[in-house]
């Protein structure tokens, strides 16, 4: 364990050590949320859970958490779904390498582990897409291992109870709060005390809109009794998601079915289908470096671009479309619609295409993007 005191944090005597955790679990006992996760001590239900709500709200959580566990009840279902299953359960969380190594991992277990959820933390550590947050959230509810489970919301909070001068976002410091936390961890009720500091940090104390006058551990806090609550945590602003102009293909058969087409898996959204897209050059678009002429070339070789990448000749409408916004963490698509029309409509290509009546689409996984897109064609053909 490291020096703490190295890092300017003096930790407490034991005496307030003891107070600290009966005055957080006293706050848990009367406030805590009842929420589906909390009625088990399964392992594998409480990892579903950990995994679902990196980066998602709870309120969203909750419906896709019963959906899953009703499509996969067993870590076997799990290891065994397929994949189009698998991707349609998760679509619309995001962030979907989670549930990819979700399944890895549900496959270790069946492989290494003879089917049985592994009960150490160095076990559950060994599984693919658990870090050390996921394994001590894991190993202090389902088995009542004195295991911390650090995450933002964690940090956030000790950060402020002890004046912690170091970036919580730099992955480096990490070991100060997993130090910190350690020690301030009740080994009675760890579960416990772990998800009491996730609900102060979601809530109470969170990041945007703190209310530091109603945290149940107040008194205990350095930066609310010096007057310095502003200036923690330390957190050196995000790098802004990258801009980039996408064109979606939105192209028609007669018999009223869309392009589709699957993303290889080495792409963005690996796996999901969606309308035929391409990267234009954004850039030079903000900086209008293009006359209109030229724009229009542009579109014009995008378009002749599709024709022979996709083997196809639509008849191109002039129907015009909103264009859909959509961020991801490192990147931020604006996506133009273009519309076309063919009459021969076999598919040669070497692609994955399908030809898909809206009527079918929800037996496709479909991103989120994808879903924004729909809903403005569909917007603009009931006009």
């Amino acid at each position: 364990m490291i020096n703490l005191t190295d890092y300017g944090i003096e930790m407490w005597n034991e005496e307030k050590i003891a107070d600290f955790r009966r005055t957080l679990l006293a706050w848990y006992d009367r406030e805590k949320r009842d929420l589906p996760w909390r009625r088990t001590f399964d392992p594998y239900k409480i990892w579903i859970s950990e995994i679902m709500l990196q980066q998602t709200q709870v309120v969203t959580v909750i419906p896709y958490y019963e959906r899953f566990l009703d499509w996969f009840p067993t870590v076997k279902a799990l290891a065994d779904a397929p994949e189009e299953k698998l991707l349609k359960a998760w679509e619309g969380l995001g962030y979907y390498s989670r549930v990819r190594n979700m399944q890895a991992a549900a496959q270790q277990i069946m492989t290494d582990f003879n089917g049985k959820f592994p009960e150490t933390y160095e076990g559950i550590s060994s599984l693919k897409g658990i870090g050390p947050y996921t394994a001590g959230a894991i190993a202090s509810i389902a088995f009542g291992l004195p295991e911390p489970a650090v995450d933002g919301n964690v940090m956030r909070v000790m950060a402020r109870l002890f004046e912690i001068n170091y970036d919580i976002g730099d992955p480096k410091n990490r070991k100060i709060f997993q130090a910190v936390m350690e020690i301030l961890i009740d080994p009675d009720r760890p579960g416990d005390f772990n998800q009491a500091l996730m609900d102060l940090g979601t809530d109470i104390e969170s990041a945007k809109t703190p209310r530091p006058d109603e945290s149940p551990i107040r008194f205990f806090c350095a930066a609310y009794l010096h007057g310095t609550y502003d200036k923690y945590p330390i957190k050196a602003p995000k790098k802004k998601p990258k801009p980039l102009q996408i064109q979606a293909f939105v192209i028609q058969n007669k018999k009223g079915e869309f392009l589709l087409e699957k993303n290889n898996d080495g792409r963005l959204l690996g796996s999901f289908w969606s309308f035929p897209i391409m990267e234009t050059n954004f850039i030079a678009q903000q900086l209008n470096l293009f006359e209109k002429e030229n724009d229009v070339l542009e579109t014009v070789s995008q378009k002749t671009l599709f024709e022979e990448d996709y083997q196809l000749k639509p008849i191109w409408s002039e129907r015009t479309f909103s264009p859909i916004k959509h961020t991801f963490s490192h990147q931020k698509w604006t996506i133009e619609l273009l519309e076309g029309f063919v009459e021969k409509a076999e598919l040669t290509s070497q692609k994955e295409l399908q030809w898909v009546s809206p009527d079918n689409f929800d037996n496709y996984p479909m991103a989120t993007p994808q879903k924004k897109m729909v809903a403005e064609v569909m917007k603009q053909q009931r006009r």
